[in-house]
């Protein structure tokens, strides 16, 4: 649902913002921009990044979850890459270059959120394809493979290594070595990611006929019902987003357990603020003549 990809959290006070708003880093990109920056002969810096956001900010969508998300990556990306413009010698093209940098900020990502190591999926695939008896259902895999939503589903359901592979080879028609380059890898280790990724959304997209129907009739996706949650909990939904939620918890296999873990977690932060606290007296006094205002300025 777009609409709940559009909001946005409103910053907080400039003592509390821990890092640049998105306004501000666009501000620090222009400013980096300046005549004197090293660059290969004839690279128009300025107009050459743009023509890349496009293709940075698909990819990025392309293997995470949260659109804005992806465009806090791309623009990490963009600000290590000015940071970086020296080390650029044009040996590859700026597309693969920046595509790089990207690459290594979305594991980096990963690697926070702890999504690295987790390969159970990929383990479970490559056992399903040495086992001569596994096949799937062709039609229902040819089906969901014409449905973005399925498609960005099974996409997310792959390790990152195995979705950025396939995604840079199959969606943005990179070949095998410059997907090699971008992941930092052997050409032969690139080949094999390829492939896995390819067999793994095989699976997830059979795999995901089971969970679509088990989803059937319930309205929204699971992200975007849990995104808007913390929403539905301030009473900050209209009342159509509203009924949209409560629908989805009532009948999604899922999510329930989630709603009520958020439910018990804020209602167990808001019961830390003890009502009795009070300042003892002497505290107090010290307090209030301290700042109490002098003969002099009255």
């Amino acid at each position: 649902m777009s609409s709940v990809h559009a909001r946005r959290r409103p910053d907080l006070p400039s003592k509390q913002r821990r890092s640049p708003s998105r306004s501000q880093r666009w501000q620090l990109t222009e400013r980096t921009l300046g005549p004197d920056d090293a660059r290969p002969p004839g690279l128009d810096l300025r107009n050459s990044l743009a023509a890349e956001l496009p293709g940075l900010l698909r990819y990025a969508r392309s293997v995470v979850a949260d659109d804005s998300l992806a465009e806090d990556l791309v623009q990490q990306t963009l600000l290590r890459a000015l940071e970086r413009l020296a080390t650029f010698r044009g040996e590859s093209s700026l597309a693969t270059w920046l595509h790089r940098i990207l690459y290594r900020t979305a594991v980096d990502h990963f690697r926070r959120v702890r999504e690295i190591p987790i390969d159970n999926f990929a383990t479970l695939v490559d056992r399903q394809w040495h086992d001569h008896e596994y096949t799937v259902d062709a039609a229902v895999v040819v089906s969901r493979a014409e449905t973005t939503t399925a498609l960005r589903d099974a996409l997310l359901r792959l390790p990152v290594i195995y979705r950025t592979a396939v995604v840079l080879h199959d969606m943005e028609g990179m070949t095998v070595p410059a997907v090699a380059g971008i992941q930092g890898v052997s050409l032969a280790a690139a080949k094999q990611r390829v492939r896995r990724g390819r067999m793994m959304m095989v699976s997830a997209l059979a795999q995901g006929s089971e969970r679509h129907a088990a989803r059937a009739g319930v309205p929204l996706n699971c992200w975007d019902a849990r995104s808007m949650i913390s929403d539905y909990l301030d009473n900050s939904l209209t009342s159509p987003d509203r009924q949209l939620v409560e629908k989805h918890v009532a009948n999604c296999p899922t999510c329930p357990a989630l709603y009520a873990g958020i439910v018990a977690s804020t209602r167990g932060v808001s019961r830390l603020r003890d009502a009795d606290s009070v300042v003892p007296e002497a505290i107090a006094c010290r307090l209030r003549q301290a700042y109490a205002p002098s003969a002099e300025t009255q």
